[in-house]
């Protein structure tokens, strides 16, 4: 179901496509070409925003070296629209469908925020795909600071309500619900438009799956180059959350980047840099562009 969007202002976005995954829909899909035979990153975005909201930032910055793919997840923007419960899993196998109906072998995963636990998932999922990890703003598990508890359970009745009312009844809760946060981060009106596209009931969902996300008995085995970006004065992911990561993992590329969770928005500058350092730390055939 589409909403109407307003007249704001929009970024400019690479050209996509839609691709076909079987039983599981048609997914529309953004592509930067990138140089010729660049490796391959796929960015996986964050919890209640879309893919273009997530990395418009960086989509020119990362062509110049690689060719990037990035599409929404389940529930959120465009992403697949699915009667079952939305499932962390899923979102992992719905990365490699992805690469397969594009020709893509082998990859880099970028996750930001709920991206990060999808990014090791596919990992632990189809380990000969992935080349390496970029987590950025996320954590192995995402339940243990009595915050972020209240902030993901708060849309665990959200989602029963949502299972039971039809569509045009909740939509109006999470309209609320999302108004306030981004009146709250004092966000432009195309990102309150975008945060509007997602389906109530699967993102209530993703926010119980993240509660229940935990990676420590098995981040450690991660046996591909990682980098991880700290946010370090994140409000909503607490940044000793993103730590405990950091030591859960293998000699992991560790960056540090002043800000809060929305700091992809917030200060683009910023957080191109970190993530292009990020990847280039963790990609072993990073492309530099030669200058004059």
């Amino acid at each position: 179901m589409t909403f109407p969007a307003s007249n704001a202002w929009r970024p400019t976005l690479p050209a996509s496509r839609t691709v076909h995954l079987g039983e599981r829909g048609d997914l529309v899909v953004r592509e930067v070409a990138g140089p010729p035979g660049a490796p391959v990153l796929i960015l996986l975005h964050g919890w209640t925003v879309t893919s273009d909201l997530n990395w418009y930032p960086v989509f020119d910055a990362l062509g110049e070296h690689y060719r990037v793919f990035a599409f929404d997840h389940r529930g959120h923007g465009a992403g697949l629209r699915t009667r079952g419960r939305f499932r962390l899993d899923d979102c992992a196998d719905d990365v490699v469908a992805v690469a397969d109906a594009l020709g893509i072998e082998r990859f880099t995963a970028v996750g930001y925020s709920m991206g990060g636990p999808i990014a090791m998932l596919t990992w632990l999922r189809h380990r000969e795909r992935v080349d390496a990890l970029v987590l950025y703003a996320t954590g192995c598990r995402f339940a243990d600071e009595r915050v972020m508890r209240a902030q993901l359970a708060m849309f665990r009745p959200v989602s029963w309500i949502a299972r039971a009312l039809p569509r045009r009844m909740g939509r109006p809760m999470f309209d609320k619900v999302v108004g306030l946060r981004t009146k709250n981060r004092g966000l432009e009106q195309w990102i309150i438009d975008e945060l509007g596209r997602g389906d109530l009931r699967l993102v209530a969902e993703a926010g119980t799956a993240l509660r229940r996300f935990d990676s420590r008995g098995w981040a450690t085995a991660i046996g591909v180059p990682v980098s991880v970006v700290v946010v370090d004065q994140d409000m909503v992911l607490p940044t000793r959350l993103q730590n405990e990561l950091v030591t859960s993992l293998r000699e992991p590329h560790t960056f540090h980047i002043t800000g809060d969770h929305d700091v992809c928005v917030r200060d683009p500058e910023a957080f191109t840099a970190t993530l292009l350092a990020a990847c280039e730390a963790a990609s072993p055939t990073f492309q530099r562009t030669v200058g004059p």
